[in-house]
């Protein structure tokens, strides 16, 4: 029997049931490949029938929330019972052997980490850039991986750190400073991808530029809630 630590996945989920079911099927697949048991908490903010019956179906814990993803991804956290944590978005897309990489980055000493920023399907130019100056980005002393880039703690780390803010953005940023207080964290190459879906709706170079624009604004001090309803208000006015 492995004596490797058992994981808890976390998934914030907002009305996002196609993606959310092909996700469950590959961490399946993952957890029967690892021999390695998963425990998946999809914690819905829309709190939808449709999201429960999926969970129930394909063996995932079910949790309502408010629509407020650092609640989310705390309420997970607080029901994980395993030594492992890993956040994950519903819409992202796993390969290759991102579990095994992830434990073996914790059991290097890692207090955590996240998987480098990739986009799946065929990319335009623009996408191809956007993807290099994320990575680059990330690696700068003051730069944050964001959630949809899979990240990871241990159970003991993720709570000395304080754990995700309690707010609807930027709900990572004091988590992943909390983290390097402990220790580096680490960068895992392969193994998830995101959804460009988004980028394709917005504009890849407008949807860079409000986060951009977003990030100046939290850094600067601006209130989470004020730049939510700007985000939200940006994103009505392009329906």
């Amino acid at each position: 029997m492995s004596t490797t630590p058992a994981c808890s996945v976390i998934i914030p989920c907002y009305r996002d049931e196609a993606p959310l079911a092909r996700l469950l099927a590959q961490l399946h697949t993952l957890a029967e490949r690892c021999a390695q048991p998963l425990q998946i908490i999809v914690v819905d903010a829309a709190r939808s029938a449709q999201c429960q019956a999926l969970c129930h179906a394909q063996g995932a814990e079910w949790l309502p929330a408010e629509p407020c993803r650092g609640q989310q991804l705390r309420a997970g956290a607080a029901a994980a019972q395993h030594e492992r944590l890993w956040f994950l978005h519903a819409d992202a897309e796993l390969y290759g052997a991102p579990f095994a990489a992830l434990q073996a980055a914790l059991a290097q000493g890692a207090p955590g980490g996240y998987f480098a920023f990739r986009l799946s399907g065929p990319l335009p130019w623009q996408a191809r850039w956007l993807v290099r100056l994320t990575n680059w980005r990330v690696r700068l002393p003051l730069g944050v991986p964001y959630g949809d880039q899979g990240l990871f703690a241990t159970r003991e780390a993720y709570w000395a750190a304080g754990g995700h803010a309690p707010w609807p953005l930027f709900e990572e940023v004091p988590l992943v400073r909390g983290l390097r207080r402990q220790g580096a964290l680490a960068c895992v190459s392969e193994g998830l991808r995101v959804d460009p879906r988004r980028w394709q709706r917005d504009g890849w170079w407008r949807r860079a530029l409000l986060h951009r624009l977003l990030a100046l604004g939290f850094l600067c001090g601006v209130p989470v809630r004020h730049l939510a309803r700007w985000q939200q208000r940006s994103r009505a006015r392009d329906r």
